[in-house]
């Protein structure tokens, strides 16, 4: 039909050129090179996937409390079933997992506050987070107070343990590394180089040297009879370790900031940290949403590395669980569960950082 002015009305695009169709013809079957590359993809992904499946779930065994159970060929999922309490809580009393599990389960409600906008009073609900919680978190593991009784941490271990060390770690060395890039950035030449020096150490030096460090070495320089607990050691070396990282993370957002900002701060009248905590700092670490998360899944994965002073994080309990004499032969199937594990939350911290880069609008898309 012809429209008044003599053209055509939009005709629809063909079916084969959008949706799924056009989707895999654009980018699967788009020339014959494509095609067989699709076809040969497709074939070693089968050569790959069919075996795992197979070993993972239909040959599995999944349910029994010995090896014995396990006589089918796959994985033999009755070594993780059966030592689960070792991997979640290391050598915690059975009797006071309830506190651990409480304690994740406050964070865990807490968090979930924070993220709905709906929420009354939320800075109230930020700041009970960062020091009310710490004072319950830290009662309820350790004990001490309100009837519980004492466990010290050298029975801390697995999961719960792994989650501790990179809690401290990430919420701690974040201000730090922030207060570190704005001392490098500073005019006054003693606290520019004091950031710098503190920074390049760190920096240069390996995190299991740090853990090693703390725990051997540390206890040389204190007064005689001084007890200084081991992961408490572990704790404050992570720490200083990963602020040095998030210093020059939040220093490329600092560096990234053009200079009417600084320049329309002076204008409005605002002091250095007015300006900063106003203006500046704001918008430089919307910039490095991506770089601070990234450092933030690197300091979860590397306390695995304190297996070196003797903590049992959750891939010392499960190597713990495999060399024992009644699981001998199940390496595998354990370190696919710790595999799973770090990748449930390394993907989960990803996610949520390209969430909160949406929410702020930190593309700068033009």
């Amino acid at each position: 039909m012809i429209t008044k002015n003599g053209s055509l009305p939009d005709q629809p695009p063909p079916t084969n050129s959008i949706g799924v169709i056009g989707w895999l013809r654009r980018n699967l079957f788009a020339s014959v090179l494509n095609t067989l590359l699709t076809f040969l993809a497709l074939y070693i992904i089968y050569l790959g996937i069919v075996p795992a499946v197979n070993w993972v779930f239909v040959n599995s065994d999944w349910v029994g409390d010995s090896r014995d159970a396990c006589s089918s060929g796959g994985a033999c999922w009755v070594f993780i079933a059966a030592r689960i309490n070792l991997f979640m809580y290391g050598f915690y009393p059975e009797e006071g997992y309830w506190r651990i599990n409480l304690a994740f389960a406050i964070l865990v409600l807490l968090l979930v506050l924070l993220n709905i906008r709906q929420v009354p009073r939320r800075g109230w609900i930020a700041a009970f987070t960062l020091i009310g919680y710490p004072i319950i978190a830290f009662y309820l593991f350790y004990g001490g107070a309100f009837g519980l009784t004492v466990v010290d941490t050298h029975n801390w271990g697995g999961l719960s343990l792994t989650l501790i060390l990179s809690g401290v770690g990430i919420v701690a060395s974040l201000p730090i590394g922030v207060v570190l890039a704005l001392g490098r950035n500073s005019q006054m030449p003693i606290v520019k180089a004091a950031s710098i020096v503190f920074i390049e150490f760190w920096r240069g030096v390996p995190l299991i040297t740090v853990l090693f460090m703390s725990s051997v070495m540390l206890p040389l320089f204190l007064p005689e009879g001084t007890s200084f607990d081991k992961l408490l050691r572990a704790m404050i070396g992570i720490v200083l370790f990963e602020s040095a990282y998030m210093a020059e993370v939040v220093r490329g957002g600092l560096a990234a900031i053009p200079r009417g900002q600084y320049e329309a701060a002076k204008a409005l009248g605002l002091n250095y940290w007015k300006s900063m905590t106003l203006i500046i700092l704001p918008q430089a670490l919307k910039l490095v949403i991506p770089g601070i998360v990234n450092t933030f899944i690197a300091l979860f994965k590397d306390t695995t590395l304190v297996l070196i002073i003797g903590l049992f994080d959750l891939l010392t309990t499960i190597e713990a669980g495999f060399k024992h004499v009644s699981w001998l032969g199940f390496a595998v199937e354990g370190y696919v569960f710790a595999a799973l594990i770090y990748w449930i939350f390394c993907f989960s911290m990803s996610r949520y950082s390209q969430n909160l880069e949406r929410k702020l609008h930190t593309g700068h898309a033009r």
